[in-house]
C-alpha cells in the first residue's frame, strides 16, 4: 500500500490566463477504487495527464507507483515487427505486448472476465469493434505490476450489458482511478470518490451516490446558512447604523450638559456598542463569502415539442434493416405513440443506430416490410458523431435555423462559459460537442426527437437536467442510450433488438 500526495497543485495550458487547477491538495492510496467525477471542461484528462507526469505543474505530486492511462494507442509499447503494422498484427500478439510479463493462461482469464470473445484474439487487431478493445486492451493493463490505472470514459462503445461485465470487472480490481458519467457503473466498482469542484478538488470515501447525497447535503446546509447571514447583516447593518446615531447625538448633547462626564461615559458606550455590532457583521460577512462557492447552477431548460394530428408518430412492421447484402436486423415490429419514449436496446451490432437512421431515411440503409410515418412530420435528430463540429457557434446556429440567443442560452444553461463561445468548435472536448448537439435539438420545433447516444462524455449534473427537462415536457422520443439510470427515469416503454 502506498499513498499518492497532491501539494499544492496549480495548472494552466500555455496562454491561457486562467488555472484550472490552483493550490489543490489532498492524499489518495494506491489501493482505491476511485470514481472521478465533475462537470465537463473542468479538467478531468488533465488531471489525468499530470498524474502520468505528461505535463508540468507548480506545486508537488509524490508517488511511488506509476501511472498508465487509458485508453492508450496500441503502438504505446508494442514496437511493431518490420512486415506489418501494428493494427494489421493478431489481437493476441497485441495483447501481450502490453503485457510482456503475464503469461497466457493469466491473459484468457482476465478477458473471460470480460466476457471476451476469444476467438478475437487471431484475428487483425484493426477488425475489432470499440467495445471488444476496450475489455482486450484493460485486461493486458491490469497484467502490469506495481501499476496505478487511468481509465478514461471506457464505457462510449460499450452496450448496457458491456457496462454490466465491466463493472462486475472492475469491482474485481483495485488501484485505479475511474473518470465515468456513468452513475450505475461508479456505484457498482468504487470505493472512494474524486470530485472536481468549481472551487477545488476533494476526495470522499464511498461510490457516487454516497458522494451525491453527501453533496446535496452540504448545498442543502449551504444555503440555508447563506440564507440566515444574509438577513443577519442586513439586521446588523441596520442597527449598528442606529447605535453609531445614537452615539453621536449623545456626543452632541455634552454642549451645555451639567455632566458632561456622564454624557460623555454614555457616548462611548454606545459607541462601543455599534463597533461591537460592526465587527460581528463582519464576522458574518466573511463567513458568507465562504459559502456556495461549489454549488452548481443549473438553469432550467426548455424544449419545443410539437403535437401531431395522428396518434402512431411511426410504425414498424416486420421491417428487415440491412447495409448492401448485410442484414444488421429482421423482422422486427413496434409502435411508437404521441407522449411515449422508447428506448432502442440491444447489444452492439444488433442495429440500434440503423433503426433511427431508417425512419431518418438515410441512403446508406435498405429495408423491407412497411415503415410508416408521415411526411409532415418534424424530427429533430441528436446523432451519436460529433467529429464534424467545427466553426464558429453563431455560424453554427443560423446554418440549423435556430435562434441564435435561445441556443447559446441553452449553452449556458448546460454550464458553457462565455469564453468558450469564440472558439472554433473543432477545439471543444468531446462532451461539449456532444452539449452543442443536445443544445441545437433542445431549440428546433419537432413532433418526434430522434437521439442516437446523446449522453456520450457528458458530465453527472448535465445528464440530470435532461432527464428533469424531457419528464417535464414529455415529448414523444426514440432513442438509444447505454446509461441505465437515464433510461430508468426517462423512457416509458423500450424496443428490444
Amino acid at each position: 500500500m502506498s499513498t499518492i500526495q497532491v501539494s499544492n497543485l496549480t495548472f494552466a495550458y500555455e496562454g491561457s490566463y486562467d488555472n484550472i487547477f490552483e493550490n489543490v491538495t489532498f492524499t489518495m492510496d494506491s489501493t482505491w477504487r476511485l470514481g472521478f467525477t465533475g462537470r465537463n471542461g473542468r479538467g478531468k484528462t488533465t488531471f489525468l495527464r499530470l498524474l502520468t507526469g505528461e505535463l508540468d505543474c507548480r506545486g508537488a505530486i509524490n508517488k511511488s507507483v506509476e501511472c498508465d492511462y487509458f485508453p492508450f494507442p496500441v503502438t504505446h509499447n508494442t514496437p511493431p515487427r518490420s512486415d506489418c503494422s501494428p493494427q494489421a498484427r493478431m489481437t493476441l500478439e497485441v495483447l501481450q505486448a502490453q503485457c510482456p510479463e503475464a503469461q497466457e493462461w493469466q491473459l484468457m482469464r482476465e478477458l473471460n472476465l470480460l466476457e471476451f470473445n476469444c476467438e478475437a484474439l487471431y484475428r487483425p487487431f484493426d477488425t475489432l469493434s470499440g467495445g471488444e478493445r476496450i475489455k482486450g486492451l484493460l485486461a493486458a493493463l491490469f497484467l502490469r505490476e506495481n501499476r496505478f490505472l487511468l481509465i478514461d470514459e471506457p464505457t462510449n462503445h460499450l452496450d448496457a450489458h458491456g457496462r454490466r461485465v465491466l463493472g462486475a470487472y472492475l469491482r474485481r480490481k483495485s488501484g485505479f482511478i475511474l473518470v465515468s458519467h456513468d452513475r450505475a457503473l461508479l456505484d457498482t466498482c468504487t470505493d472512494h470518490t474524486l470530485s472536481i469542484n468549481k472551487t477545488n478538488i476533494e476526495v470522499i470515501a464511498g461510490n457516487f451516490s454516497s458522494w451525491w447525497a453527501q453533496k446535496q447535503r452540504q448545498d442543502a446546509h449551504e444555503l440555508a446558512r447563506d440564507d440566515i447571514l444574509r438577513k443577519d447583516i442586513k439586521r446588523l447593518t441596520q442597527s449598528a447604523g442606529e447605535k453609531a446615531g445614537w452615539a453621536g447625538n449623545v456626543e452632541a448633547s455634552k454642549i451645555g450638559a451639567h455632566d458632561k462626564g456622564y454624557v460623555g461615559h454614555k457616548s462611548a458606550k454606545m459607541a462601543a456598542r455599534a463597533k461591537a455590532i460592526e465587527q460581528r457583521r463582519d464576522r458574518e460577512i466573511d463567513e458568507k463569502s465562504k459559502l456556495l462557492h461549489n454549488i452548481e447552477h443549473a438553469g432550467k431548460l426548455y424544449m419545443h415539442p410539437l403535437q401531431f394530428y395522428m396518434r402512431n408518430l411511426v410504425e414498424f412492421n416486420r421491417v428487415t434493416l440491412a447495409y448492401g447484402e448485410n442484414v444488421v436486423c429482421e423482422d422486427l415490429s413496434f409502435t411508437l405513440r404521441q407522449g411515449e419514449r422508447l428506448a432502442v436496446t440491444g447489444k452492439n451490432g444488433s442495429g440500434k443506430s440503423s433503426v433511427l437512421k431508417a425512419i431518418l431515411r438515410e441512403a446508406s440503409i435498405t429495408t423491407s416490410g412497411a415503415i410508416l410515418l408521415s411526411g409532415q412530420l418534424k424530427i429533430s435528430y441528436v446523432p451519436q458523431d460529433t467529429s464534424g463540429l467545427c466553426g464558429d457557434l453563431s455560424d453554427y446556429a443560423r446554418d440549423c435555423g435556430i435562434d441564435e440567443a435561445l441556443f447559446k442560452a441553452s449553452l449556458r444553461k448546460l454550464d458553457f462559459s462565455r469564453t468558450q463561445f469564440e472558439k472554433d468548435m473543432a477545439d471543444f472536448s468531446s462532451g461539449q460537442k456532444k452539449k452543442v448537439l443536445l443544445a441545437r435539438s433542445l431549440c428546433e420545433e419537432a413532433h418526434l426527437f430522434v437521439w442516437d447516444e446523446p449522453l456520450n462524455f457528458i458530465d453527472v449534473f448535465s445528464r440530470m437536467q435532461v432527464e428533469e427537462l424531457l419528464r417535464a415536457y414529455q415529448p414523444t422520443m426514440l432513442f438509444v442510450e447505454h446509461d441505465a439510470a437515464f433510461c430508468a427515469g426517462v423512457a416509458t416503454g423500450e424496443v428490444v433488438l
